[in-house]
This record gives C-alpha cells, structure tokens and sequence, in this order.
C-alpha cells in the first residue's frame, strides 16, 4: 500500500509518499517547506499569511514528493491530508488539494486528525504495538493519552492554559531570543546556569495529568521587565531556567499518568513522546530515565519527524485505510477537533491519577 499525505494546518506546507508492503514500512520521500522566513517578523505565526504560502507552494511540494518516491499519482492508493485542528485557511488548501486529486485519479480520500498523524507516527519508525502511553506536546498542544488503537484514544490530561510549545515560544520572545522559540532556547541553554533564575513549576506534585504553563510565562515576564535588559549571560542563564522548568513539568506529569496506565493497562510496554516539543534533547533524555525507572521503554520519533511533516499525515492516513476508514469529498474541516472525543472540552477534567 502507498499513500500521498498532505500536511497544511499550520505554518509547514509538507507532502510525503509513505509505503507499507511485505518487506517492510517506509517513508519513500518527505518534503517540507517551512515558512520561518514569513513570519520571523511577526514573532509568530500569522494565519493570513500561512495560507497564502500554502496555495503558493503546495503544487510544487507535492510534484517533488513524487519525484523523489520516483512515483506517480497513478501508484499511490489514496491520498490522505490534515483536515484538522489547526488554522482553517491551511486546512482548506491542503483538503482541496487532496480531495481534487483524488477524485481526478479515483482514488480514496482519507482525512487525518493532525493529533493521530503525531500519535501514530512511532508504528512508522518504530512499529510500536498499542497501547501505548504518548505524551503529544507541540506549540497548539500538551496533552497525555492511551493509544489503544487507530481511532482509539483516551485522554488523560490536557493544558489548563498554554501548550509547552507556545510556553517556549513566548519565553523566548522575552528572552530577545526570536522565532521559532522552541530551538532558540534549547540553542542558547546549554550554555546557561539552569538553576541561576528560580522559577515556578504548576501543578508540579499534584494529582491528576493536567499542564500549566501560564505562571512560568508570567514569571518570566517579571524577571525580564524587572531587569530591562539581558546581556548574552542572562540570556543563556534564563533560557536554560525555562527549559528545565518545562522539562521538570511535563516529567512530573507524566509521571503520574505512567502510574495510571500501567494499572489500568498491564499490557503496555512503551511511553511515547511526540510533536515539536519531543524534539527536545533534555526532554527526550527526562523522559527516558523515567521511562527506564518505571519498567518501561521510552521512544521518541527522529526530530525531524517530530515536527509538523507530510509523512506523518501519509502513515497515519495508510493506518486507516488499511482498516477500512475511507472518507467522502464532502468530509468537513475541523479547526478543533479532539482525539479523544469523549473528552470534557473543559480544561482540567482529565483522569485524576
């Protein structure tokens, strides 16, 4: 089976060519466009200008994704794109896109949950057995789940505010250090005092799975007015206090949604991390040793794959229809659009581990 997945729901304008056959899984190209230059100015994403470089730019993505699968349309089975969450004028390029030329070849259209593209990414690389534990942390979200199967998702916590990504991003914007805030920090931190600047760490020691990241932005945010200007050492020095309270945050959290899943699912081996955020070395390295700790085993998808990518769109799009989950041309967008749809949209209603 070989599927194209399109991947517009934010700011990377992604298509991938993945396969699944009797000598194995793979990812036969995976070509992404980010759009950093567009929006370095802003210090953040702007949606306007997000969906206007995807209709630029997707053609010519696609084209070069199928060239270096050496593929045609003709070859793949179905094509599937990101129909949700995220911002709704990417969303539209990408879904038309694929709609359109699904209907041109008369091949099945599949819509993807941008969340399972993260979630499902480790069967692509790893071929991890479910269930499993994820911790999904990106800049729109930070939330932990039982993976029990394509489609089958418990929430266990969500954020009560701000997702670690948008935590980094905004802390960063603070620091002077720029856009994307996320690898600015984890750039400069490791030449930094971590434990120079004291900073909070919410809901650390507390029941339950929920995230809070607010108050370590406020925190932040004092320091740097109180201050008025940061030379290189501040800089570094604060940049590493952030990425260690972040880090500590989302261990600790884990930590305790790990107690949860192993009574409540004995079979599970694995804790996964996915989405921006997992691409963080310190993280990884947390996460790891508490995985380790725990009896279990800790797997993270290569950074590259961590990020916002078609090919994660492409297998998790595979994952469906090889089970029979084919979708119509009149699928709708979904700008929210939860995992766990049986899940409280009010913050703070997870499993109170």
């Amino acid at each position: 089976m070989i599927v194209l997945g399109i991947e517009t729901s934010c700011d990377e304008t992604a298509a991938a060519i993945v396969s699944c056959t009797s000598l194995g899984r793979g990812i036969r190209s995976n070509i992404v466009r980010r759009q950093v230059t567009e929006h370095e100015p802003y210090g953040g994403v702007v949606p306007e200008i997000a969906a206007r470089a995807h209709l630029d730019h997707l053609d010519k993505v696609i084209n070069r994704a199928l060239a270096k699968a050496n593929a045609t349309l003709a070859d793949v089975d179905g094509l599937a794109a990101a129909t949700g969450p995220g911002l709704i004028g990417g969303l539209v390029v990408g879904t038309m896109m694929a709609k359109g030329l699904a209907w041109g070849i008369g091949k099945p259209f599949v819509a993807v949950n941008h969340l399972e593209g993260h979630a499902l990414t480790v069967r692509l690389t790893d071929d991890v057995n479910f269930p499993y534990l994820l911790l999904l942390v990106s800049g729109g979200h930070c939330q932990v789940l039982v993976c029990a199967g394509v489609g089958c998702y418990t929430r266990l916590g969500t954020t009560l505010d701000d997702a670690a990504g948008e935590a980094f991003d905004k802390t960063a914007k603070l620091i002077g250090l720029g856009y994307p805030g996320g690898p600015a920090i984890e750039r400069i931190a490791r030449e930094g005092d971590a434990s120079r600047f004291d900073l909070p760490r919410p809901l650390k020691g507390k029941p339950g799975c929920d995230f809070s990241f607010s108050g370590l932005k406020t925190a932040v945010r004092h320091i740097t007015a109180e201050r008025g200007w940061l030379d290189p050492i501040d800089q570094a020095d604060l940049a590493a206090s952030v990425e260690l309270a972040i880090c500590d945050t989302l261990v600790d959290r884990t930590e305790n949604a790990i107690a949860w899943f192993r009574h409540h699912h004995p079979e599970g081996k694995t804790v996964v991390a996915a989405g921006g955020v997992a691409a963080n070395i310190r993280l990884r390295r947390r996460l790891a040793t508490l995985a380790e700790k725990t009896g279990l085993r800790f797997i993270a998808p290569p950074p590259m794959l961590c990020t916002d990518n078609g090919a994660m769109i492409a297998w998790a799009g595979l994952e469906r229809l090889r089970i029979g989950l084919v979708d119509g041309f009149d699928e709708p967008l979904r700008p929210r659009w939860p995992l766990d749809a049986a899940a409280s949209p009010r913050p703070g209603a997870g499993i109170k581990a």
